[in-house]
């Protein structure tokens, strides 16, 4: 009998992962990282007695493969990538290799905005409607690491559309499209048609007994909905408009509508803040309801939900000077919301890896709501271009010590000091939780 044999491309959080639960399945394991593998992972590695690589891929091994796991950081256009392809070897994600292997009911979560909060505050009402539920995906544990170690009833996934690009079966009962805007268009060869066809890849493989709840306010989605009709059950949310079966507001309250089942509570309660906010809800919301989770425990979920890091986050109030970190902010509709939750005059730290950005979205926030402007980035030029005749004051910095002193010195009483980067975070730090971790400390250093 031939072995199954898997390799994973990166030795990160998901490529461990994916290693362990194949090795439970009975595979054949080589994980293999282009660059290093960090020395926590590498311990795991050892502890399960499986083989991994580092600085560089072994072609040979890779071309011996039945499957290969590619994590989602490594676009499609790599090399390694490209070579198998062409031999007709089949590049999964995570979330495809881990899926076949749980009977759990899976509701998954994408959009370019929104997803994390939508997914972190799903799964805490229905953490306190008894459910057991697994975070994972693009944020908390591996996918396959949990299905390999725990026996969990219900997962709420965080999808990205790196991760949908490699699904073929993959099929989440509830799916939420929480919104779709031009991002990472870098990795789409600049074609937004492609990156829609990706996001949509959620609803690929559902069945008329599934659900996509979406929202109707997007005509990205409406419009690609019209062309392209998915089997499942639609659920739209929105803010103007009323649904028989879906989620909208009137009088001030939300109300959700499933087959006659009625759910209704006041957006006044609701502990997150913002029109963008209220969209998370109805769609959390949704989700519980479809797994009769109680009416009152949605409700008092909603009331009590303490939010995200990097998103929206406040830090510390000096001198009534507001600190906000929205590190979480990698994209102009992102920062979009951040700018138009805006209730005093703010002092904008912006910056980073731009991905094609298009500001000028941004121009009426800007004239009503921000003062001076900080640039945190090693190329500033597209920001001072767009922005320097727009404000008085617009200065840039090459690291988040100067940013932050920067801000503290030109924000007055009453002022926001906003890190809203509207970028990736790549050029001075790891990632956005590094970025806003930093933020962080040189606010409680100043």
């Amino acid at each position: 009998m031939n072995t199954k044999k898997i390799v994973i491309l990166g030795g990160g959080e998901s490529g461990v992962g994916t290693a362990i639960l194949a090795k439970q399945k009975g595979y054949e394991v080589l994980v293999s990282d282009f660059g290093n593998i960090k020395e926590t992972y590498k311990k795991v590695l050892t502890d399960f007695e499986i083989a991994w690589e580092e600085g560089g891929h072994s072609e040979v091994a890779m071309v011996t493969a039945t499957i290969v796991m590619k994590s989602p950081g490594i676009p499609d256009t790599a090399p390694i990538v490209k070579t198998l392809l062409s031999k007709g070897i089949p590049v999964i994600s995570e979330i495809e290799f881990a899926a076949r292997y749980t009977e759990a009911t899976l509701v998954g979560i994408t959009g370019s905005n929104g997803k994390t909060t939508t997914t972190m505050l799903t799964g805490y009402i229905l953490e306190q409607g008894g459910l057991n539920v697994g975070l994972a995906g693009n944020i908390g544990d591996s996918f396959a690491k949990m299905v390999a170690l725990q026996s969990i009833g219900t997962y709420v996934l965080e999808v990205s559309s790196f991760q949908l690009d490699g699904v073929v079966g993959f099929t989440p009962h509830i799916a939420v499209l929480t919104n779709i805007t031009s991002d990472h268009l870098d990795r789409y060869n600049y074609d937004f048609d492609k990156y829609i066809t990706s996001k949509f890849r959620i609803a690929m493989n559902q069945t008329p007994d599934d659900y996509l709840i979406y929202d109707a306010d997007d005509h990205v989605i409406t419009d690609w909905l019209e062309k392209h009709p998915v089997r499942s059950k639609l659920l739209p949310f929105s803010l103007v408009e009323k649904f028989e079966n879906g989620a909208y507001i009137e009088d001030n309250k939300i109300h959700i509508n499933i087959d006659n089942n009625h759910f209704s509570m006041t957006t006044q309660n609701l502990a997150l803040k913002g029109k963008h906010n209220t969209k998370n809800a109805m769609a959390a919301a949704t989700v519980a309801n479809l797994l009769s989770i109680r009416k009152a425990t949605i409700r008092e979920s909603l009331e009590g939900f303490q939010g995200v890091e990097h998103r929206l986050e406040q830090v510390l109030k000096i001198g009534n000077v507001k600190y906000i970190n929205d590190s979480k902010a990698t994209n102009v509709n992102a920062t979009f919301y951040a700018l138009d939750s805006m209730s005093s005059p703010t002092v904008w730290i912006v910056g980073g890896v731009d991905k094609g950005n298009d500001y000028r979205d941004l121009y009426p926030l800007i004239n009503e709501k921000v003062k001076a402007i900080v640039c945190l980035g090693v190329d500033n030029a597209k920001l001072m271009s767009h922005f320097s005749t727009m404000v008085d004051i617009i200065i840039e910095t090459e690291s988040m010590t100067e940013a932050v002193k920067i801000a503290y010195k030109v924000a007055e009483k009453g002022d926001n000091v906003l890190l809203s980067p509207a970028c990736a975070s790549f050029d001075l730090f790891d990632n956005y939780e590094d970025r806003g971790r930093q933020f962080k400390n040189a606010v409680r250093n100043l």
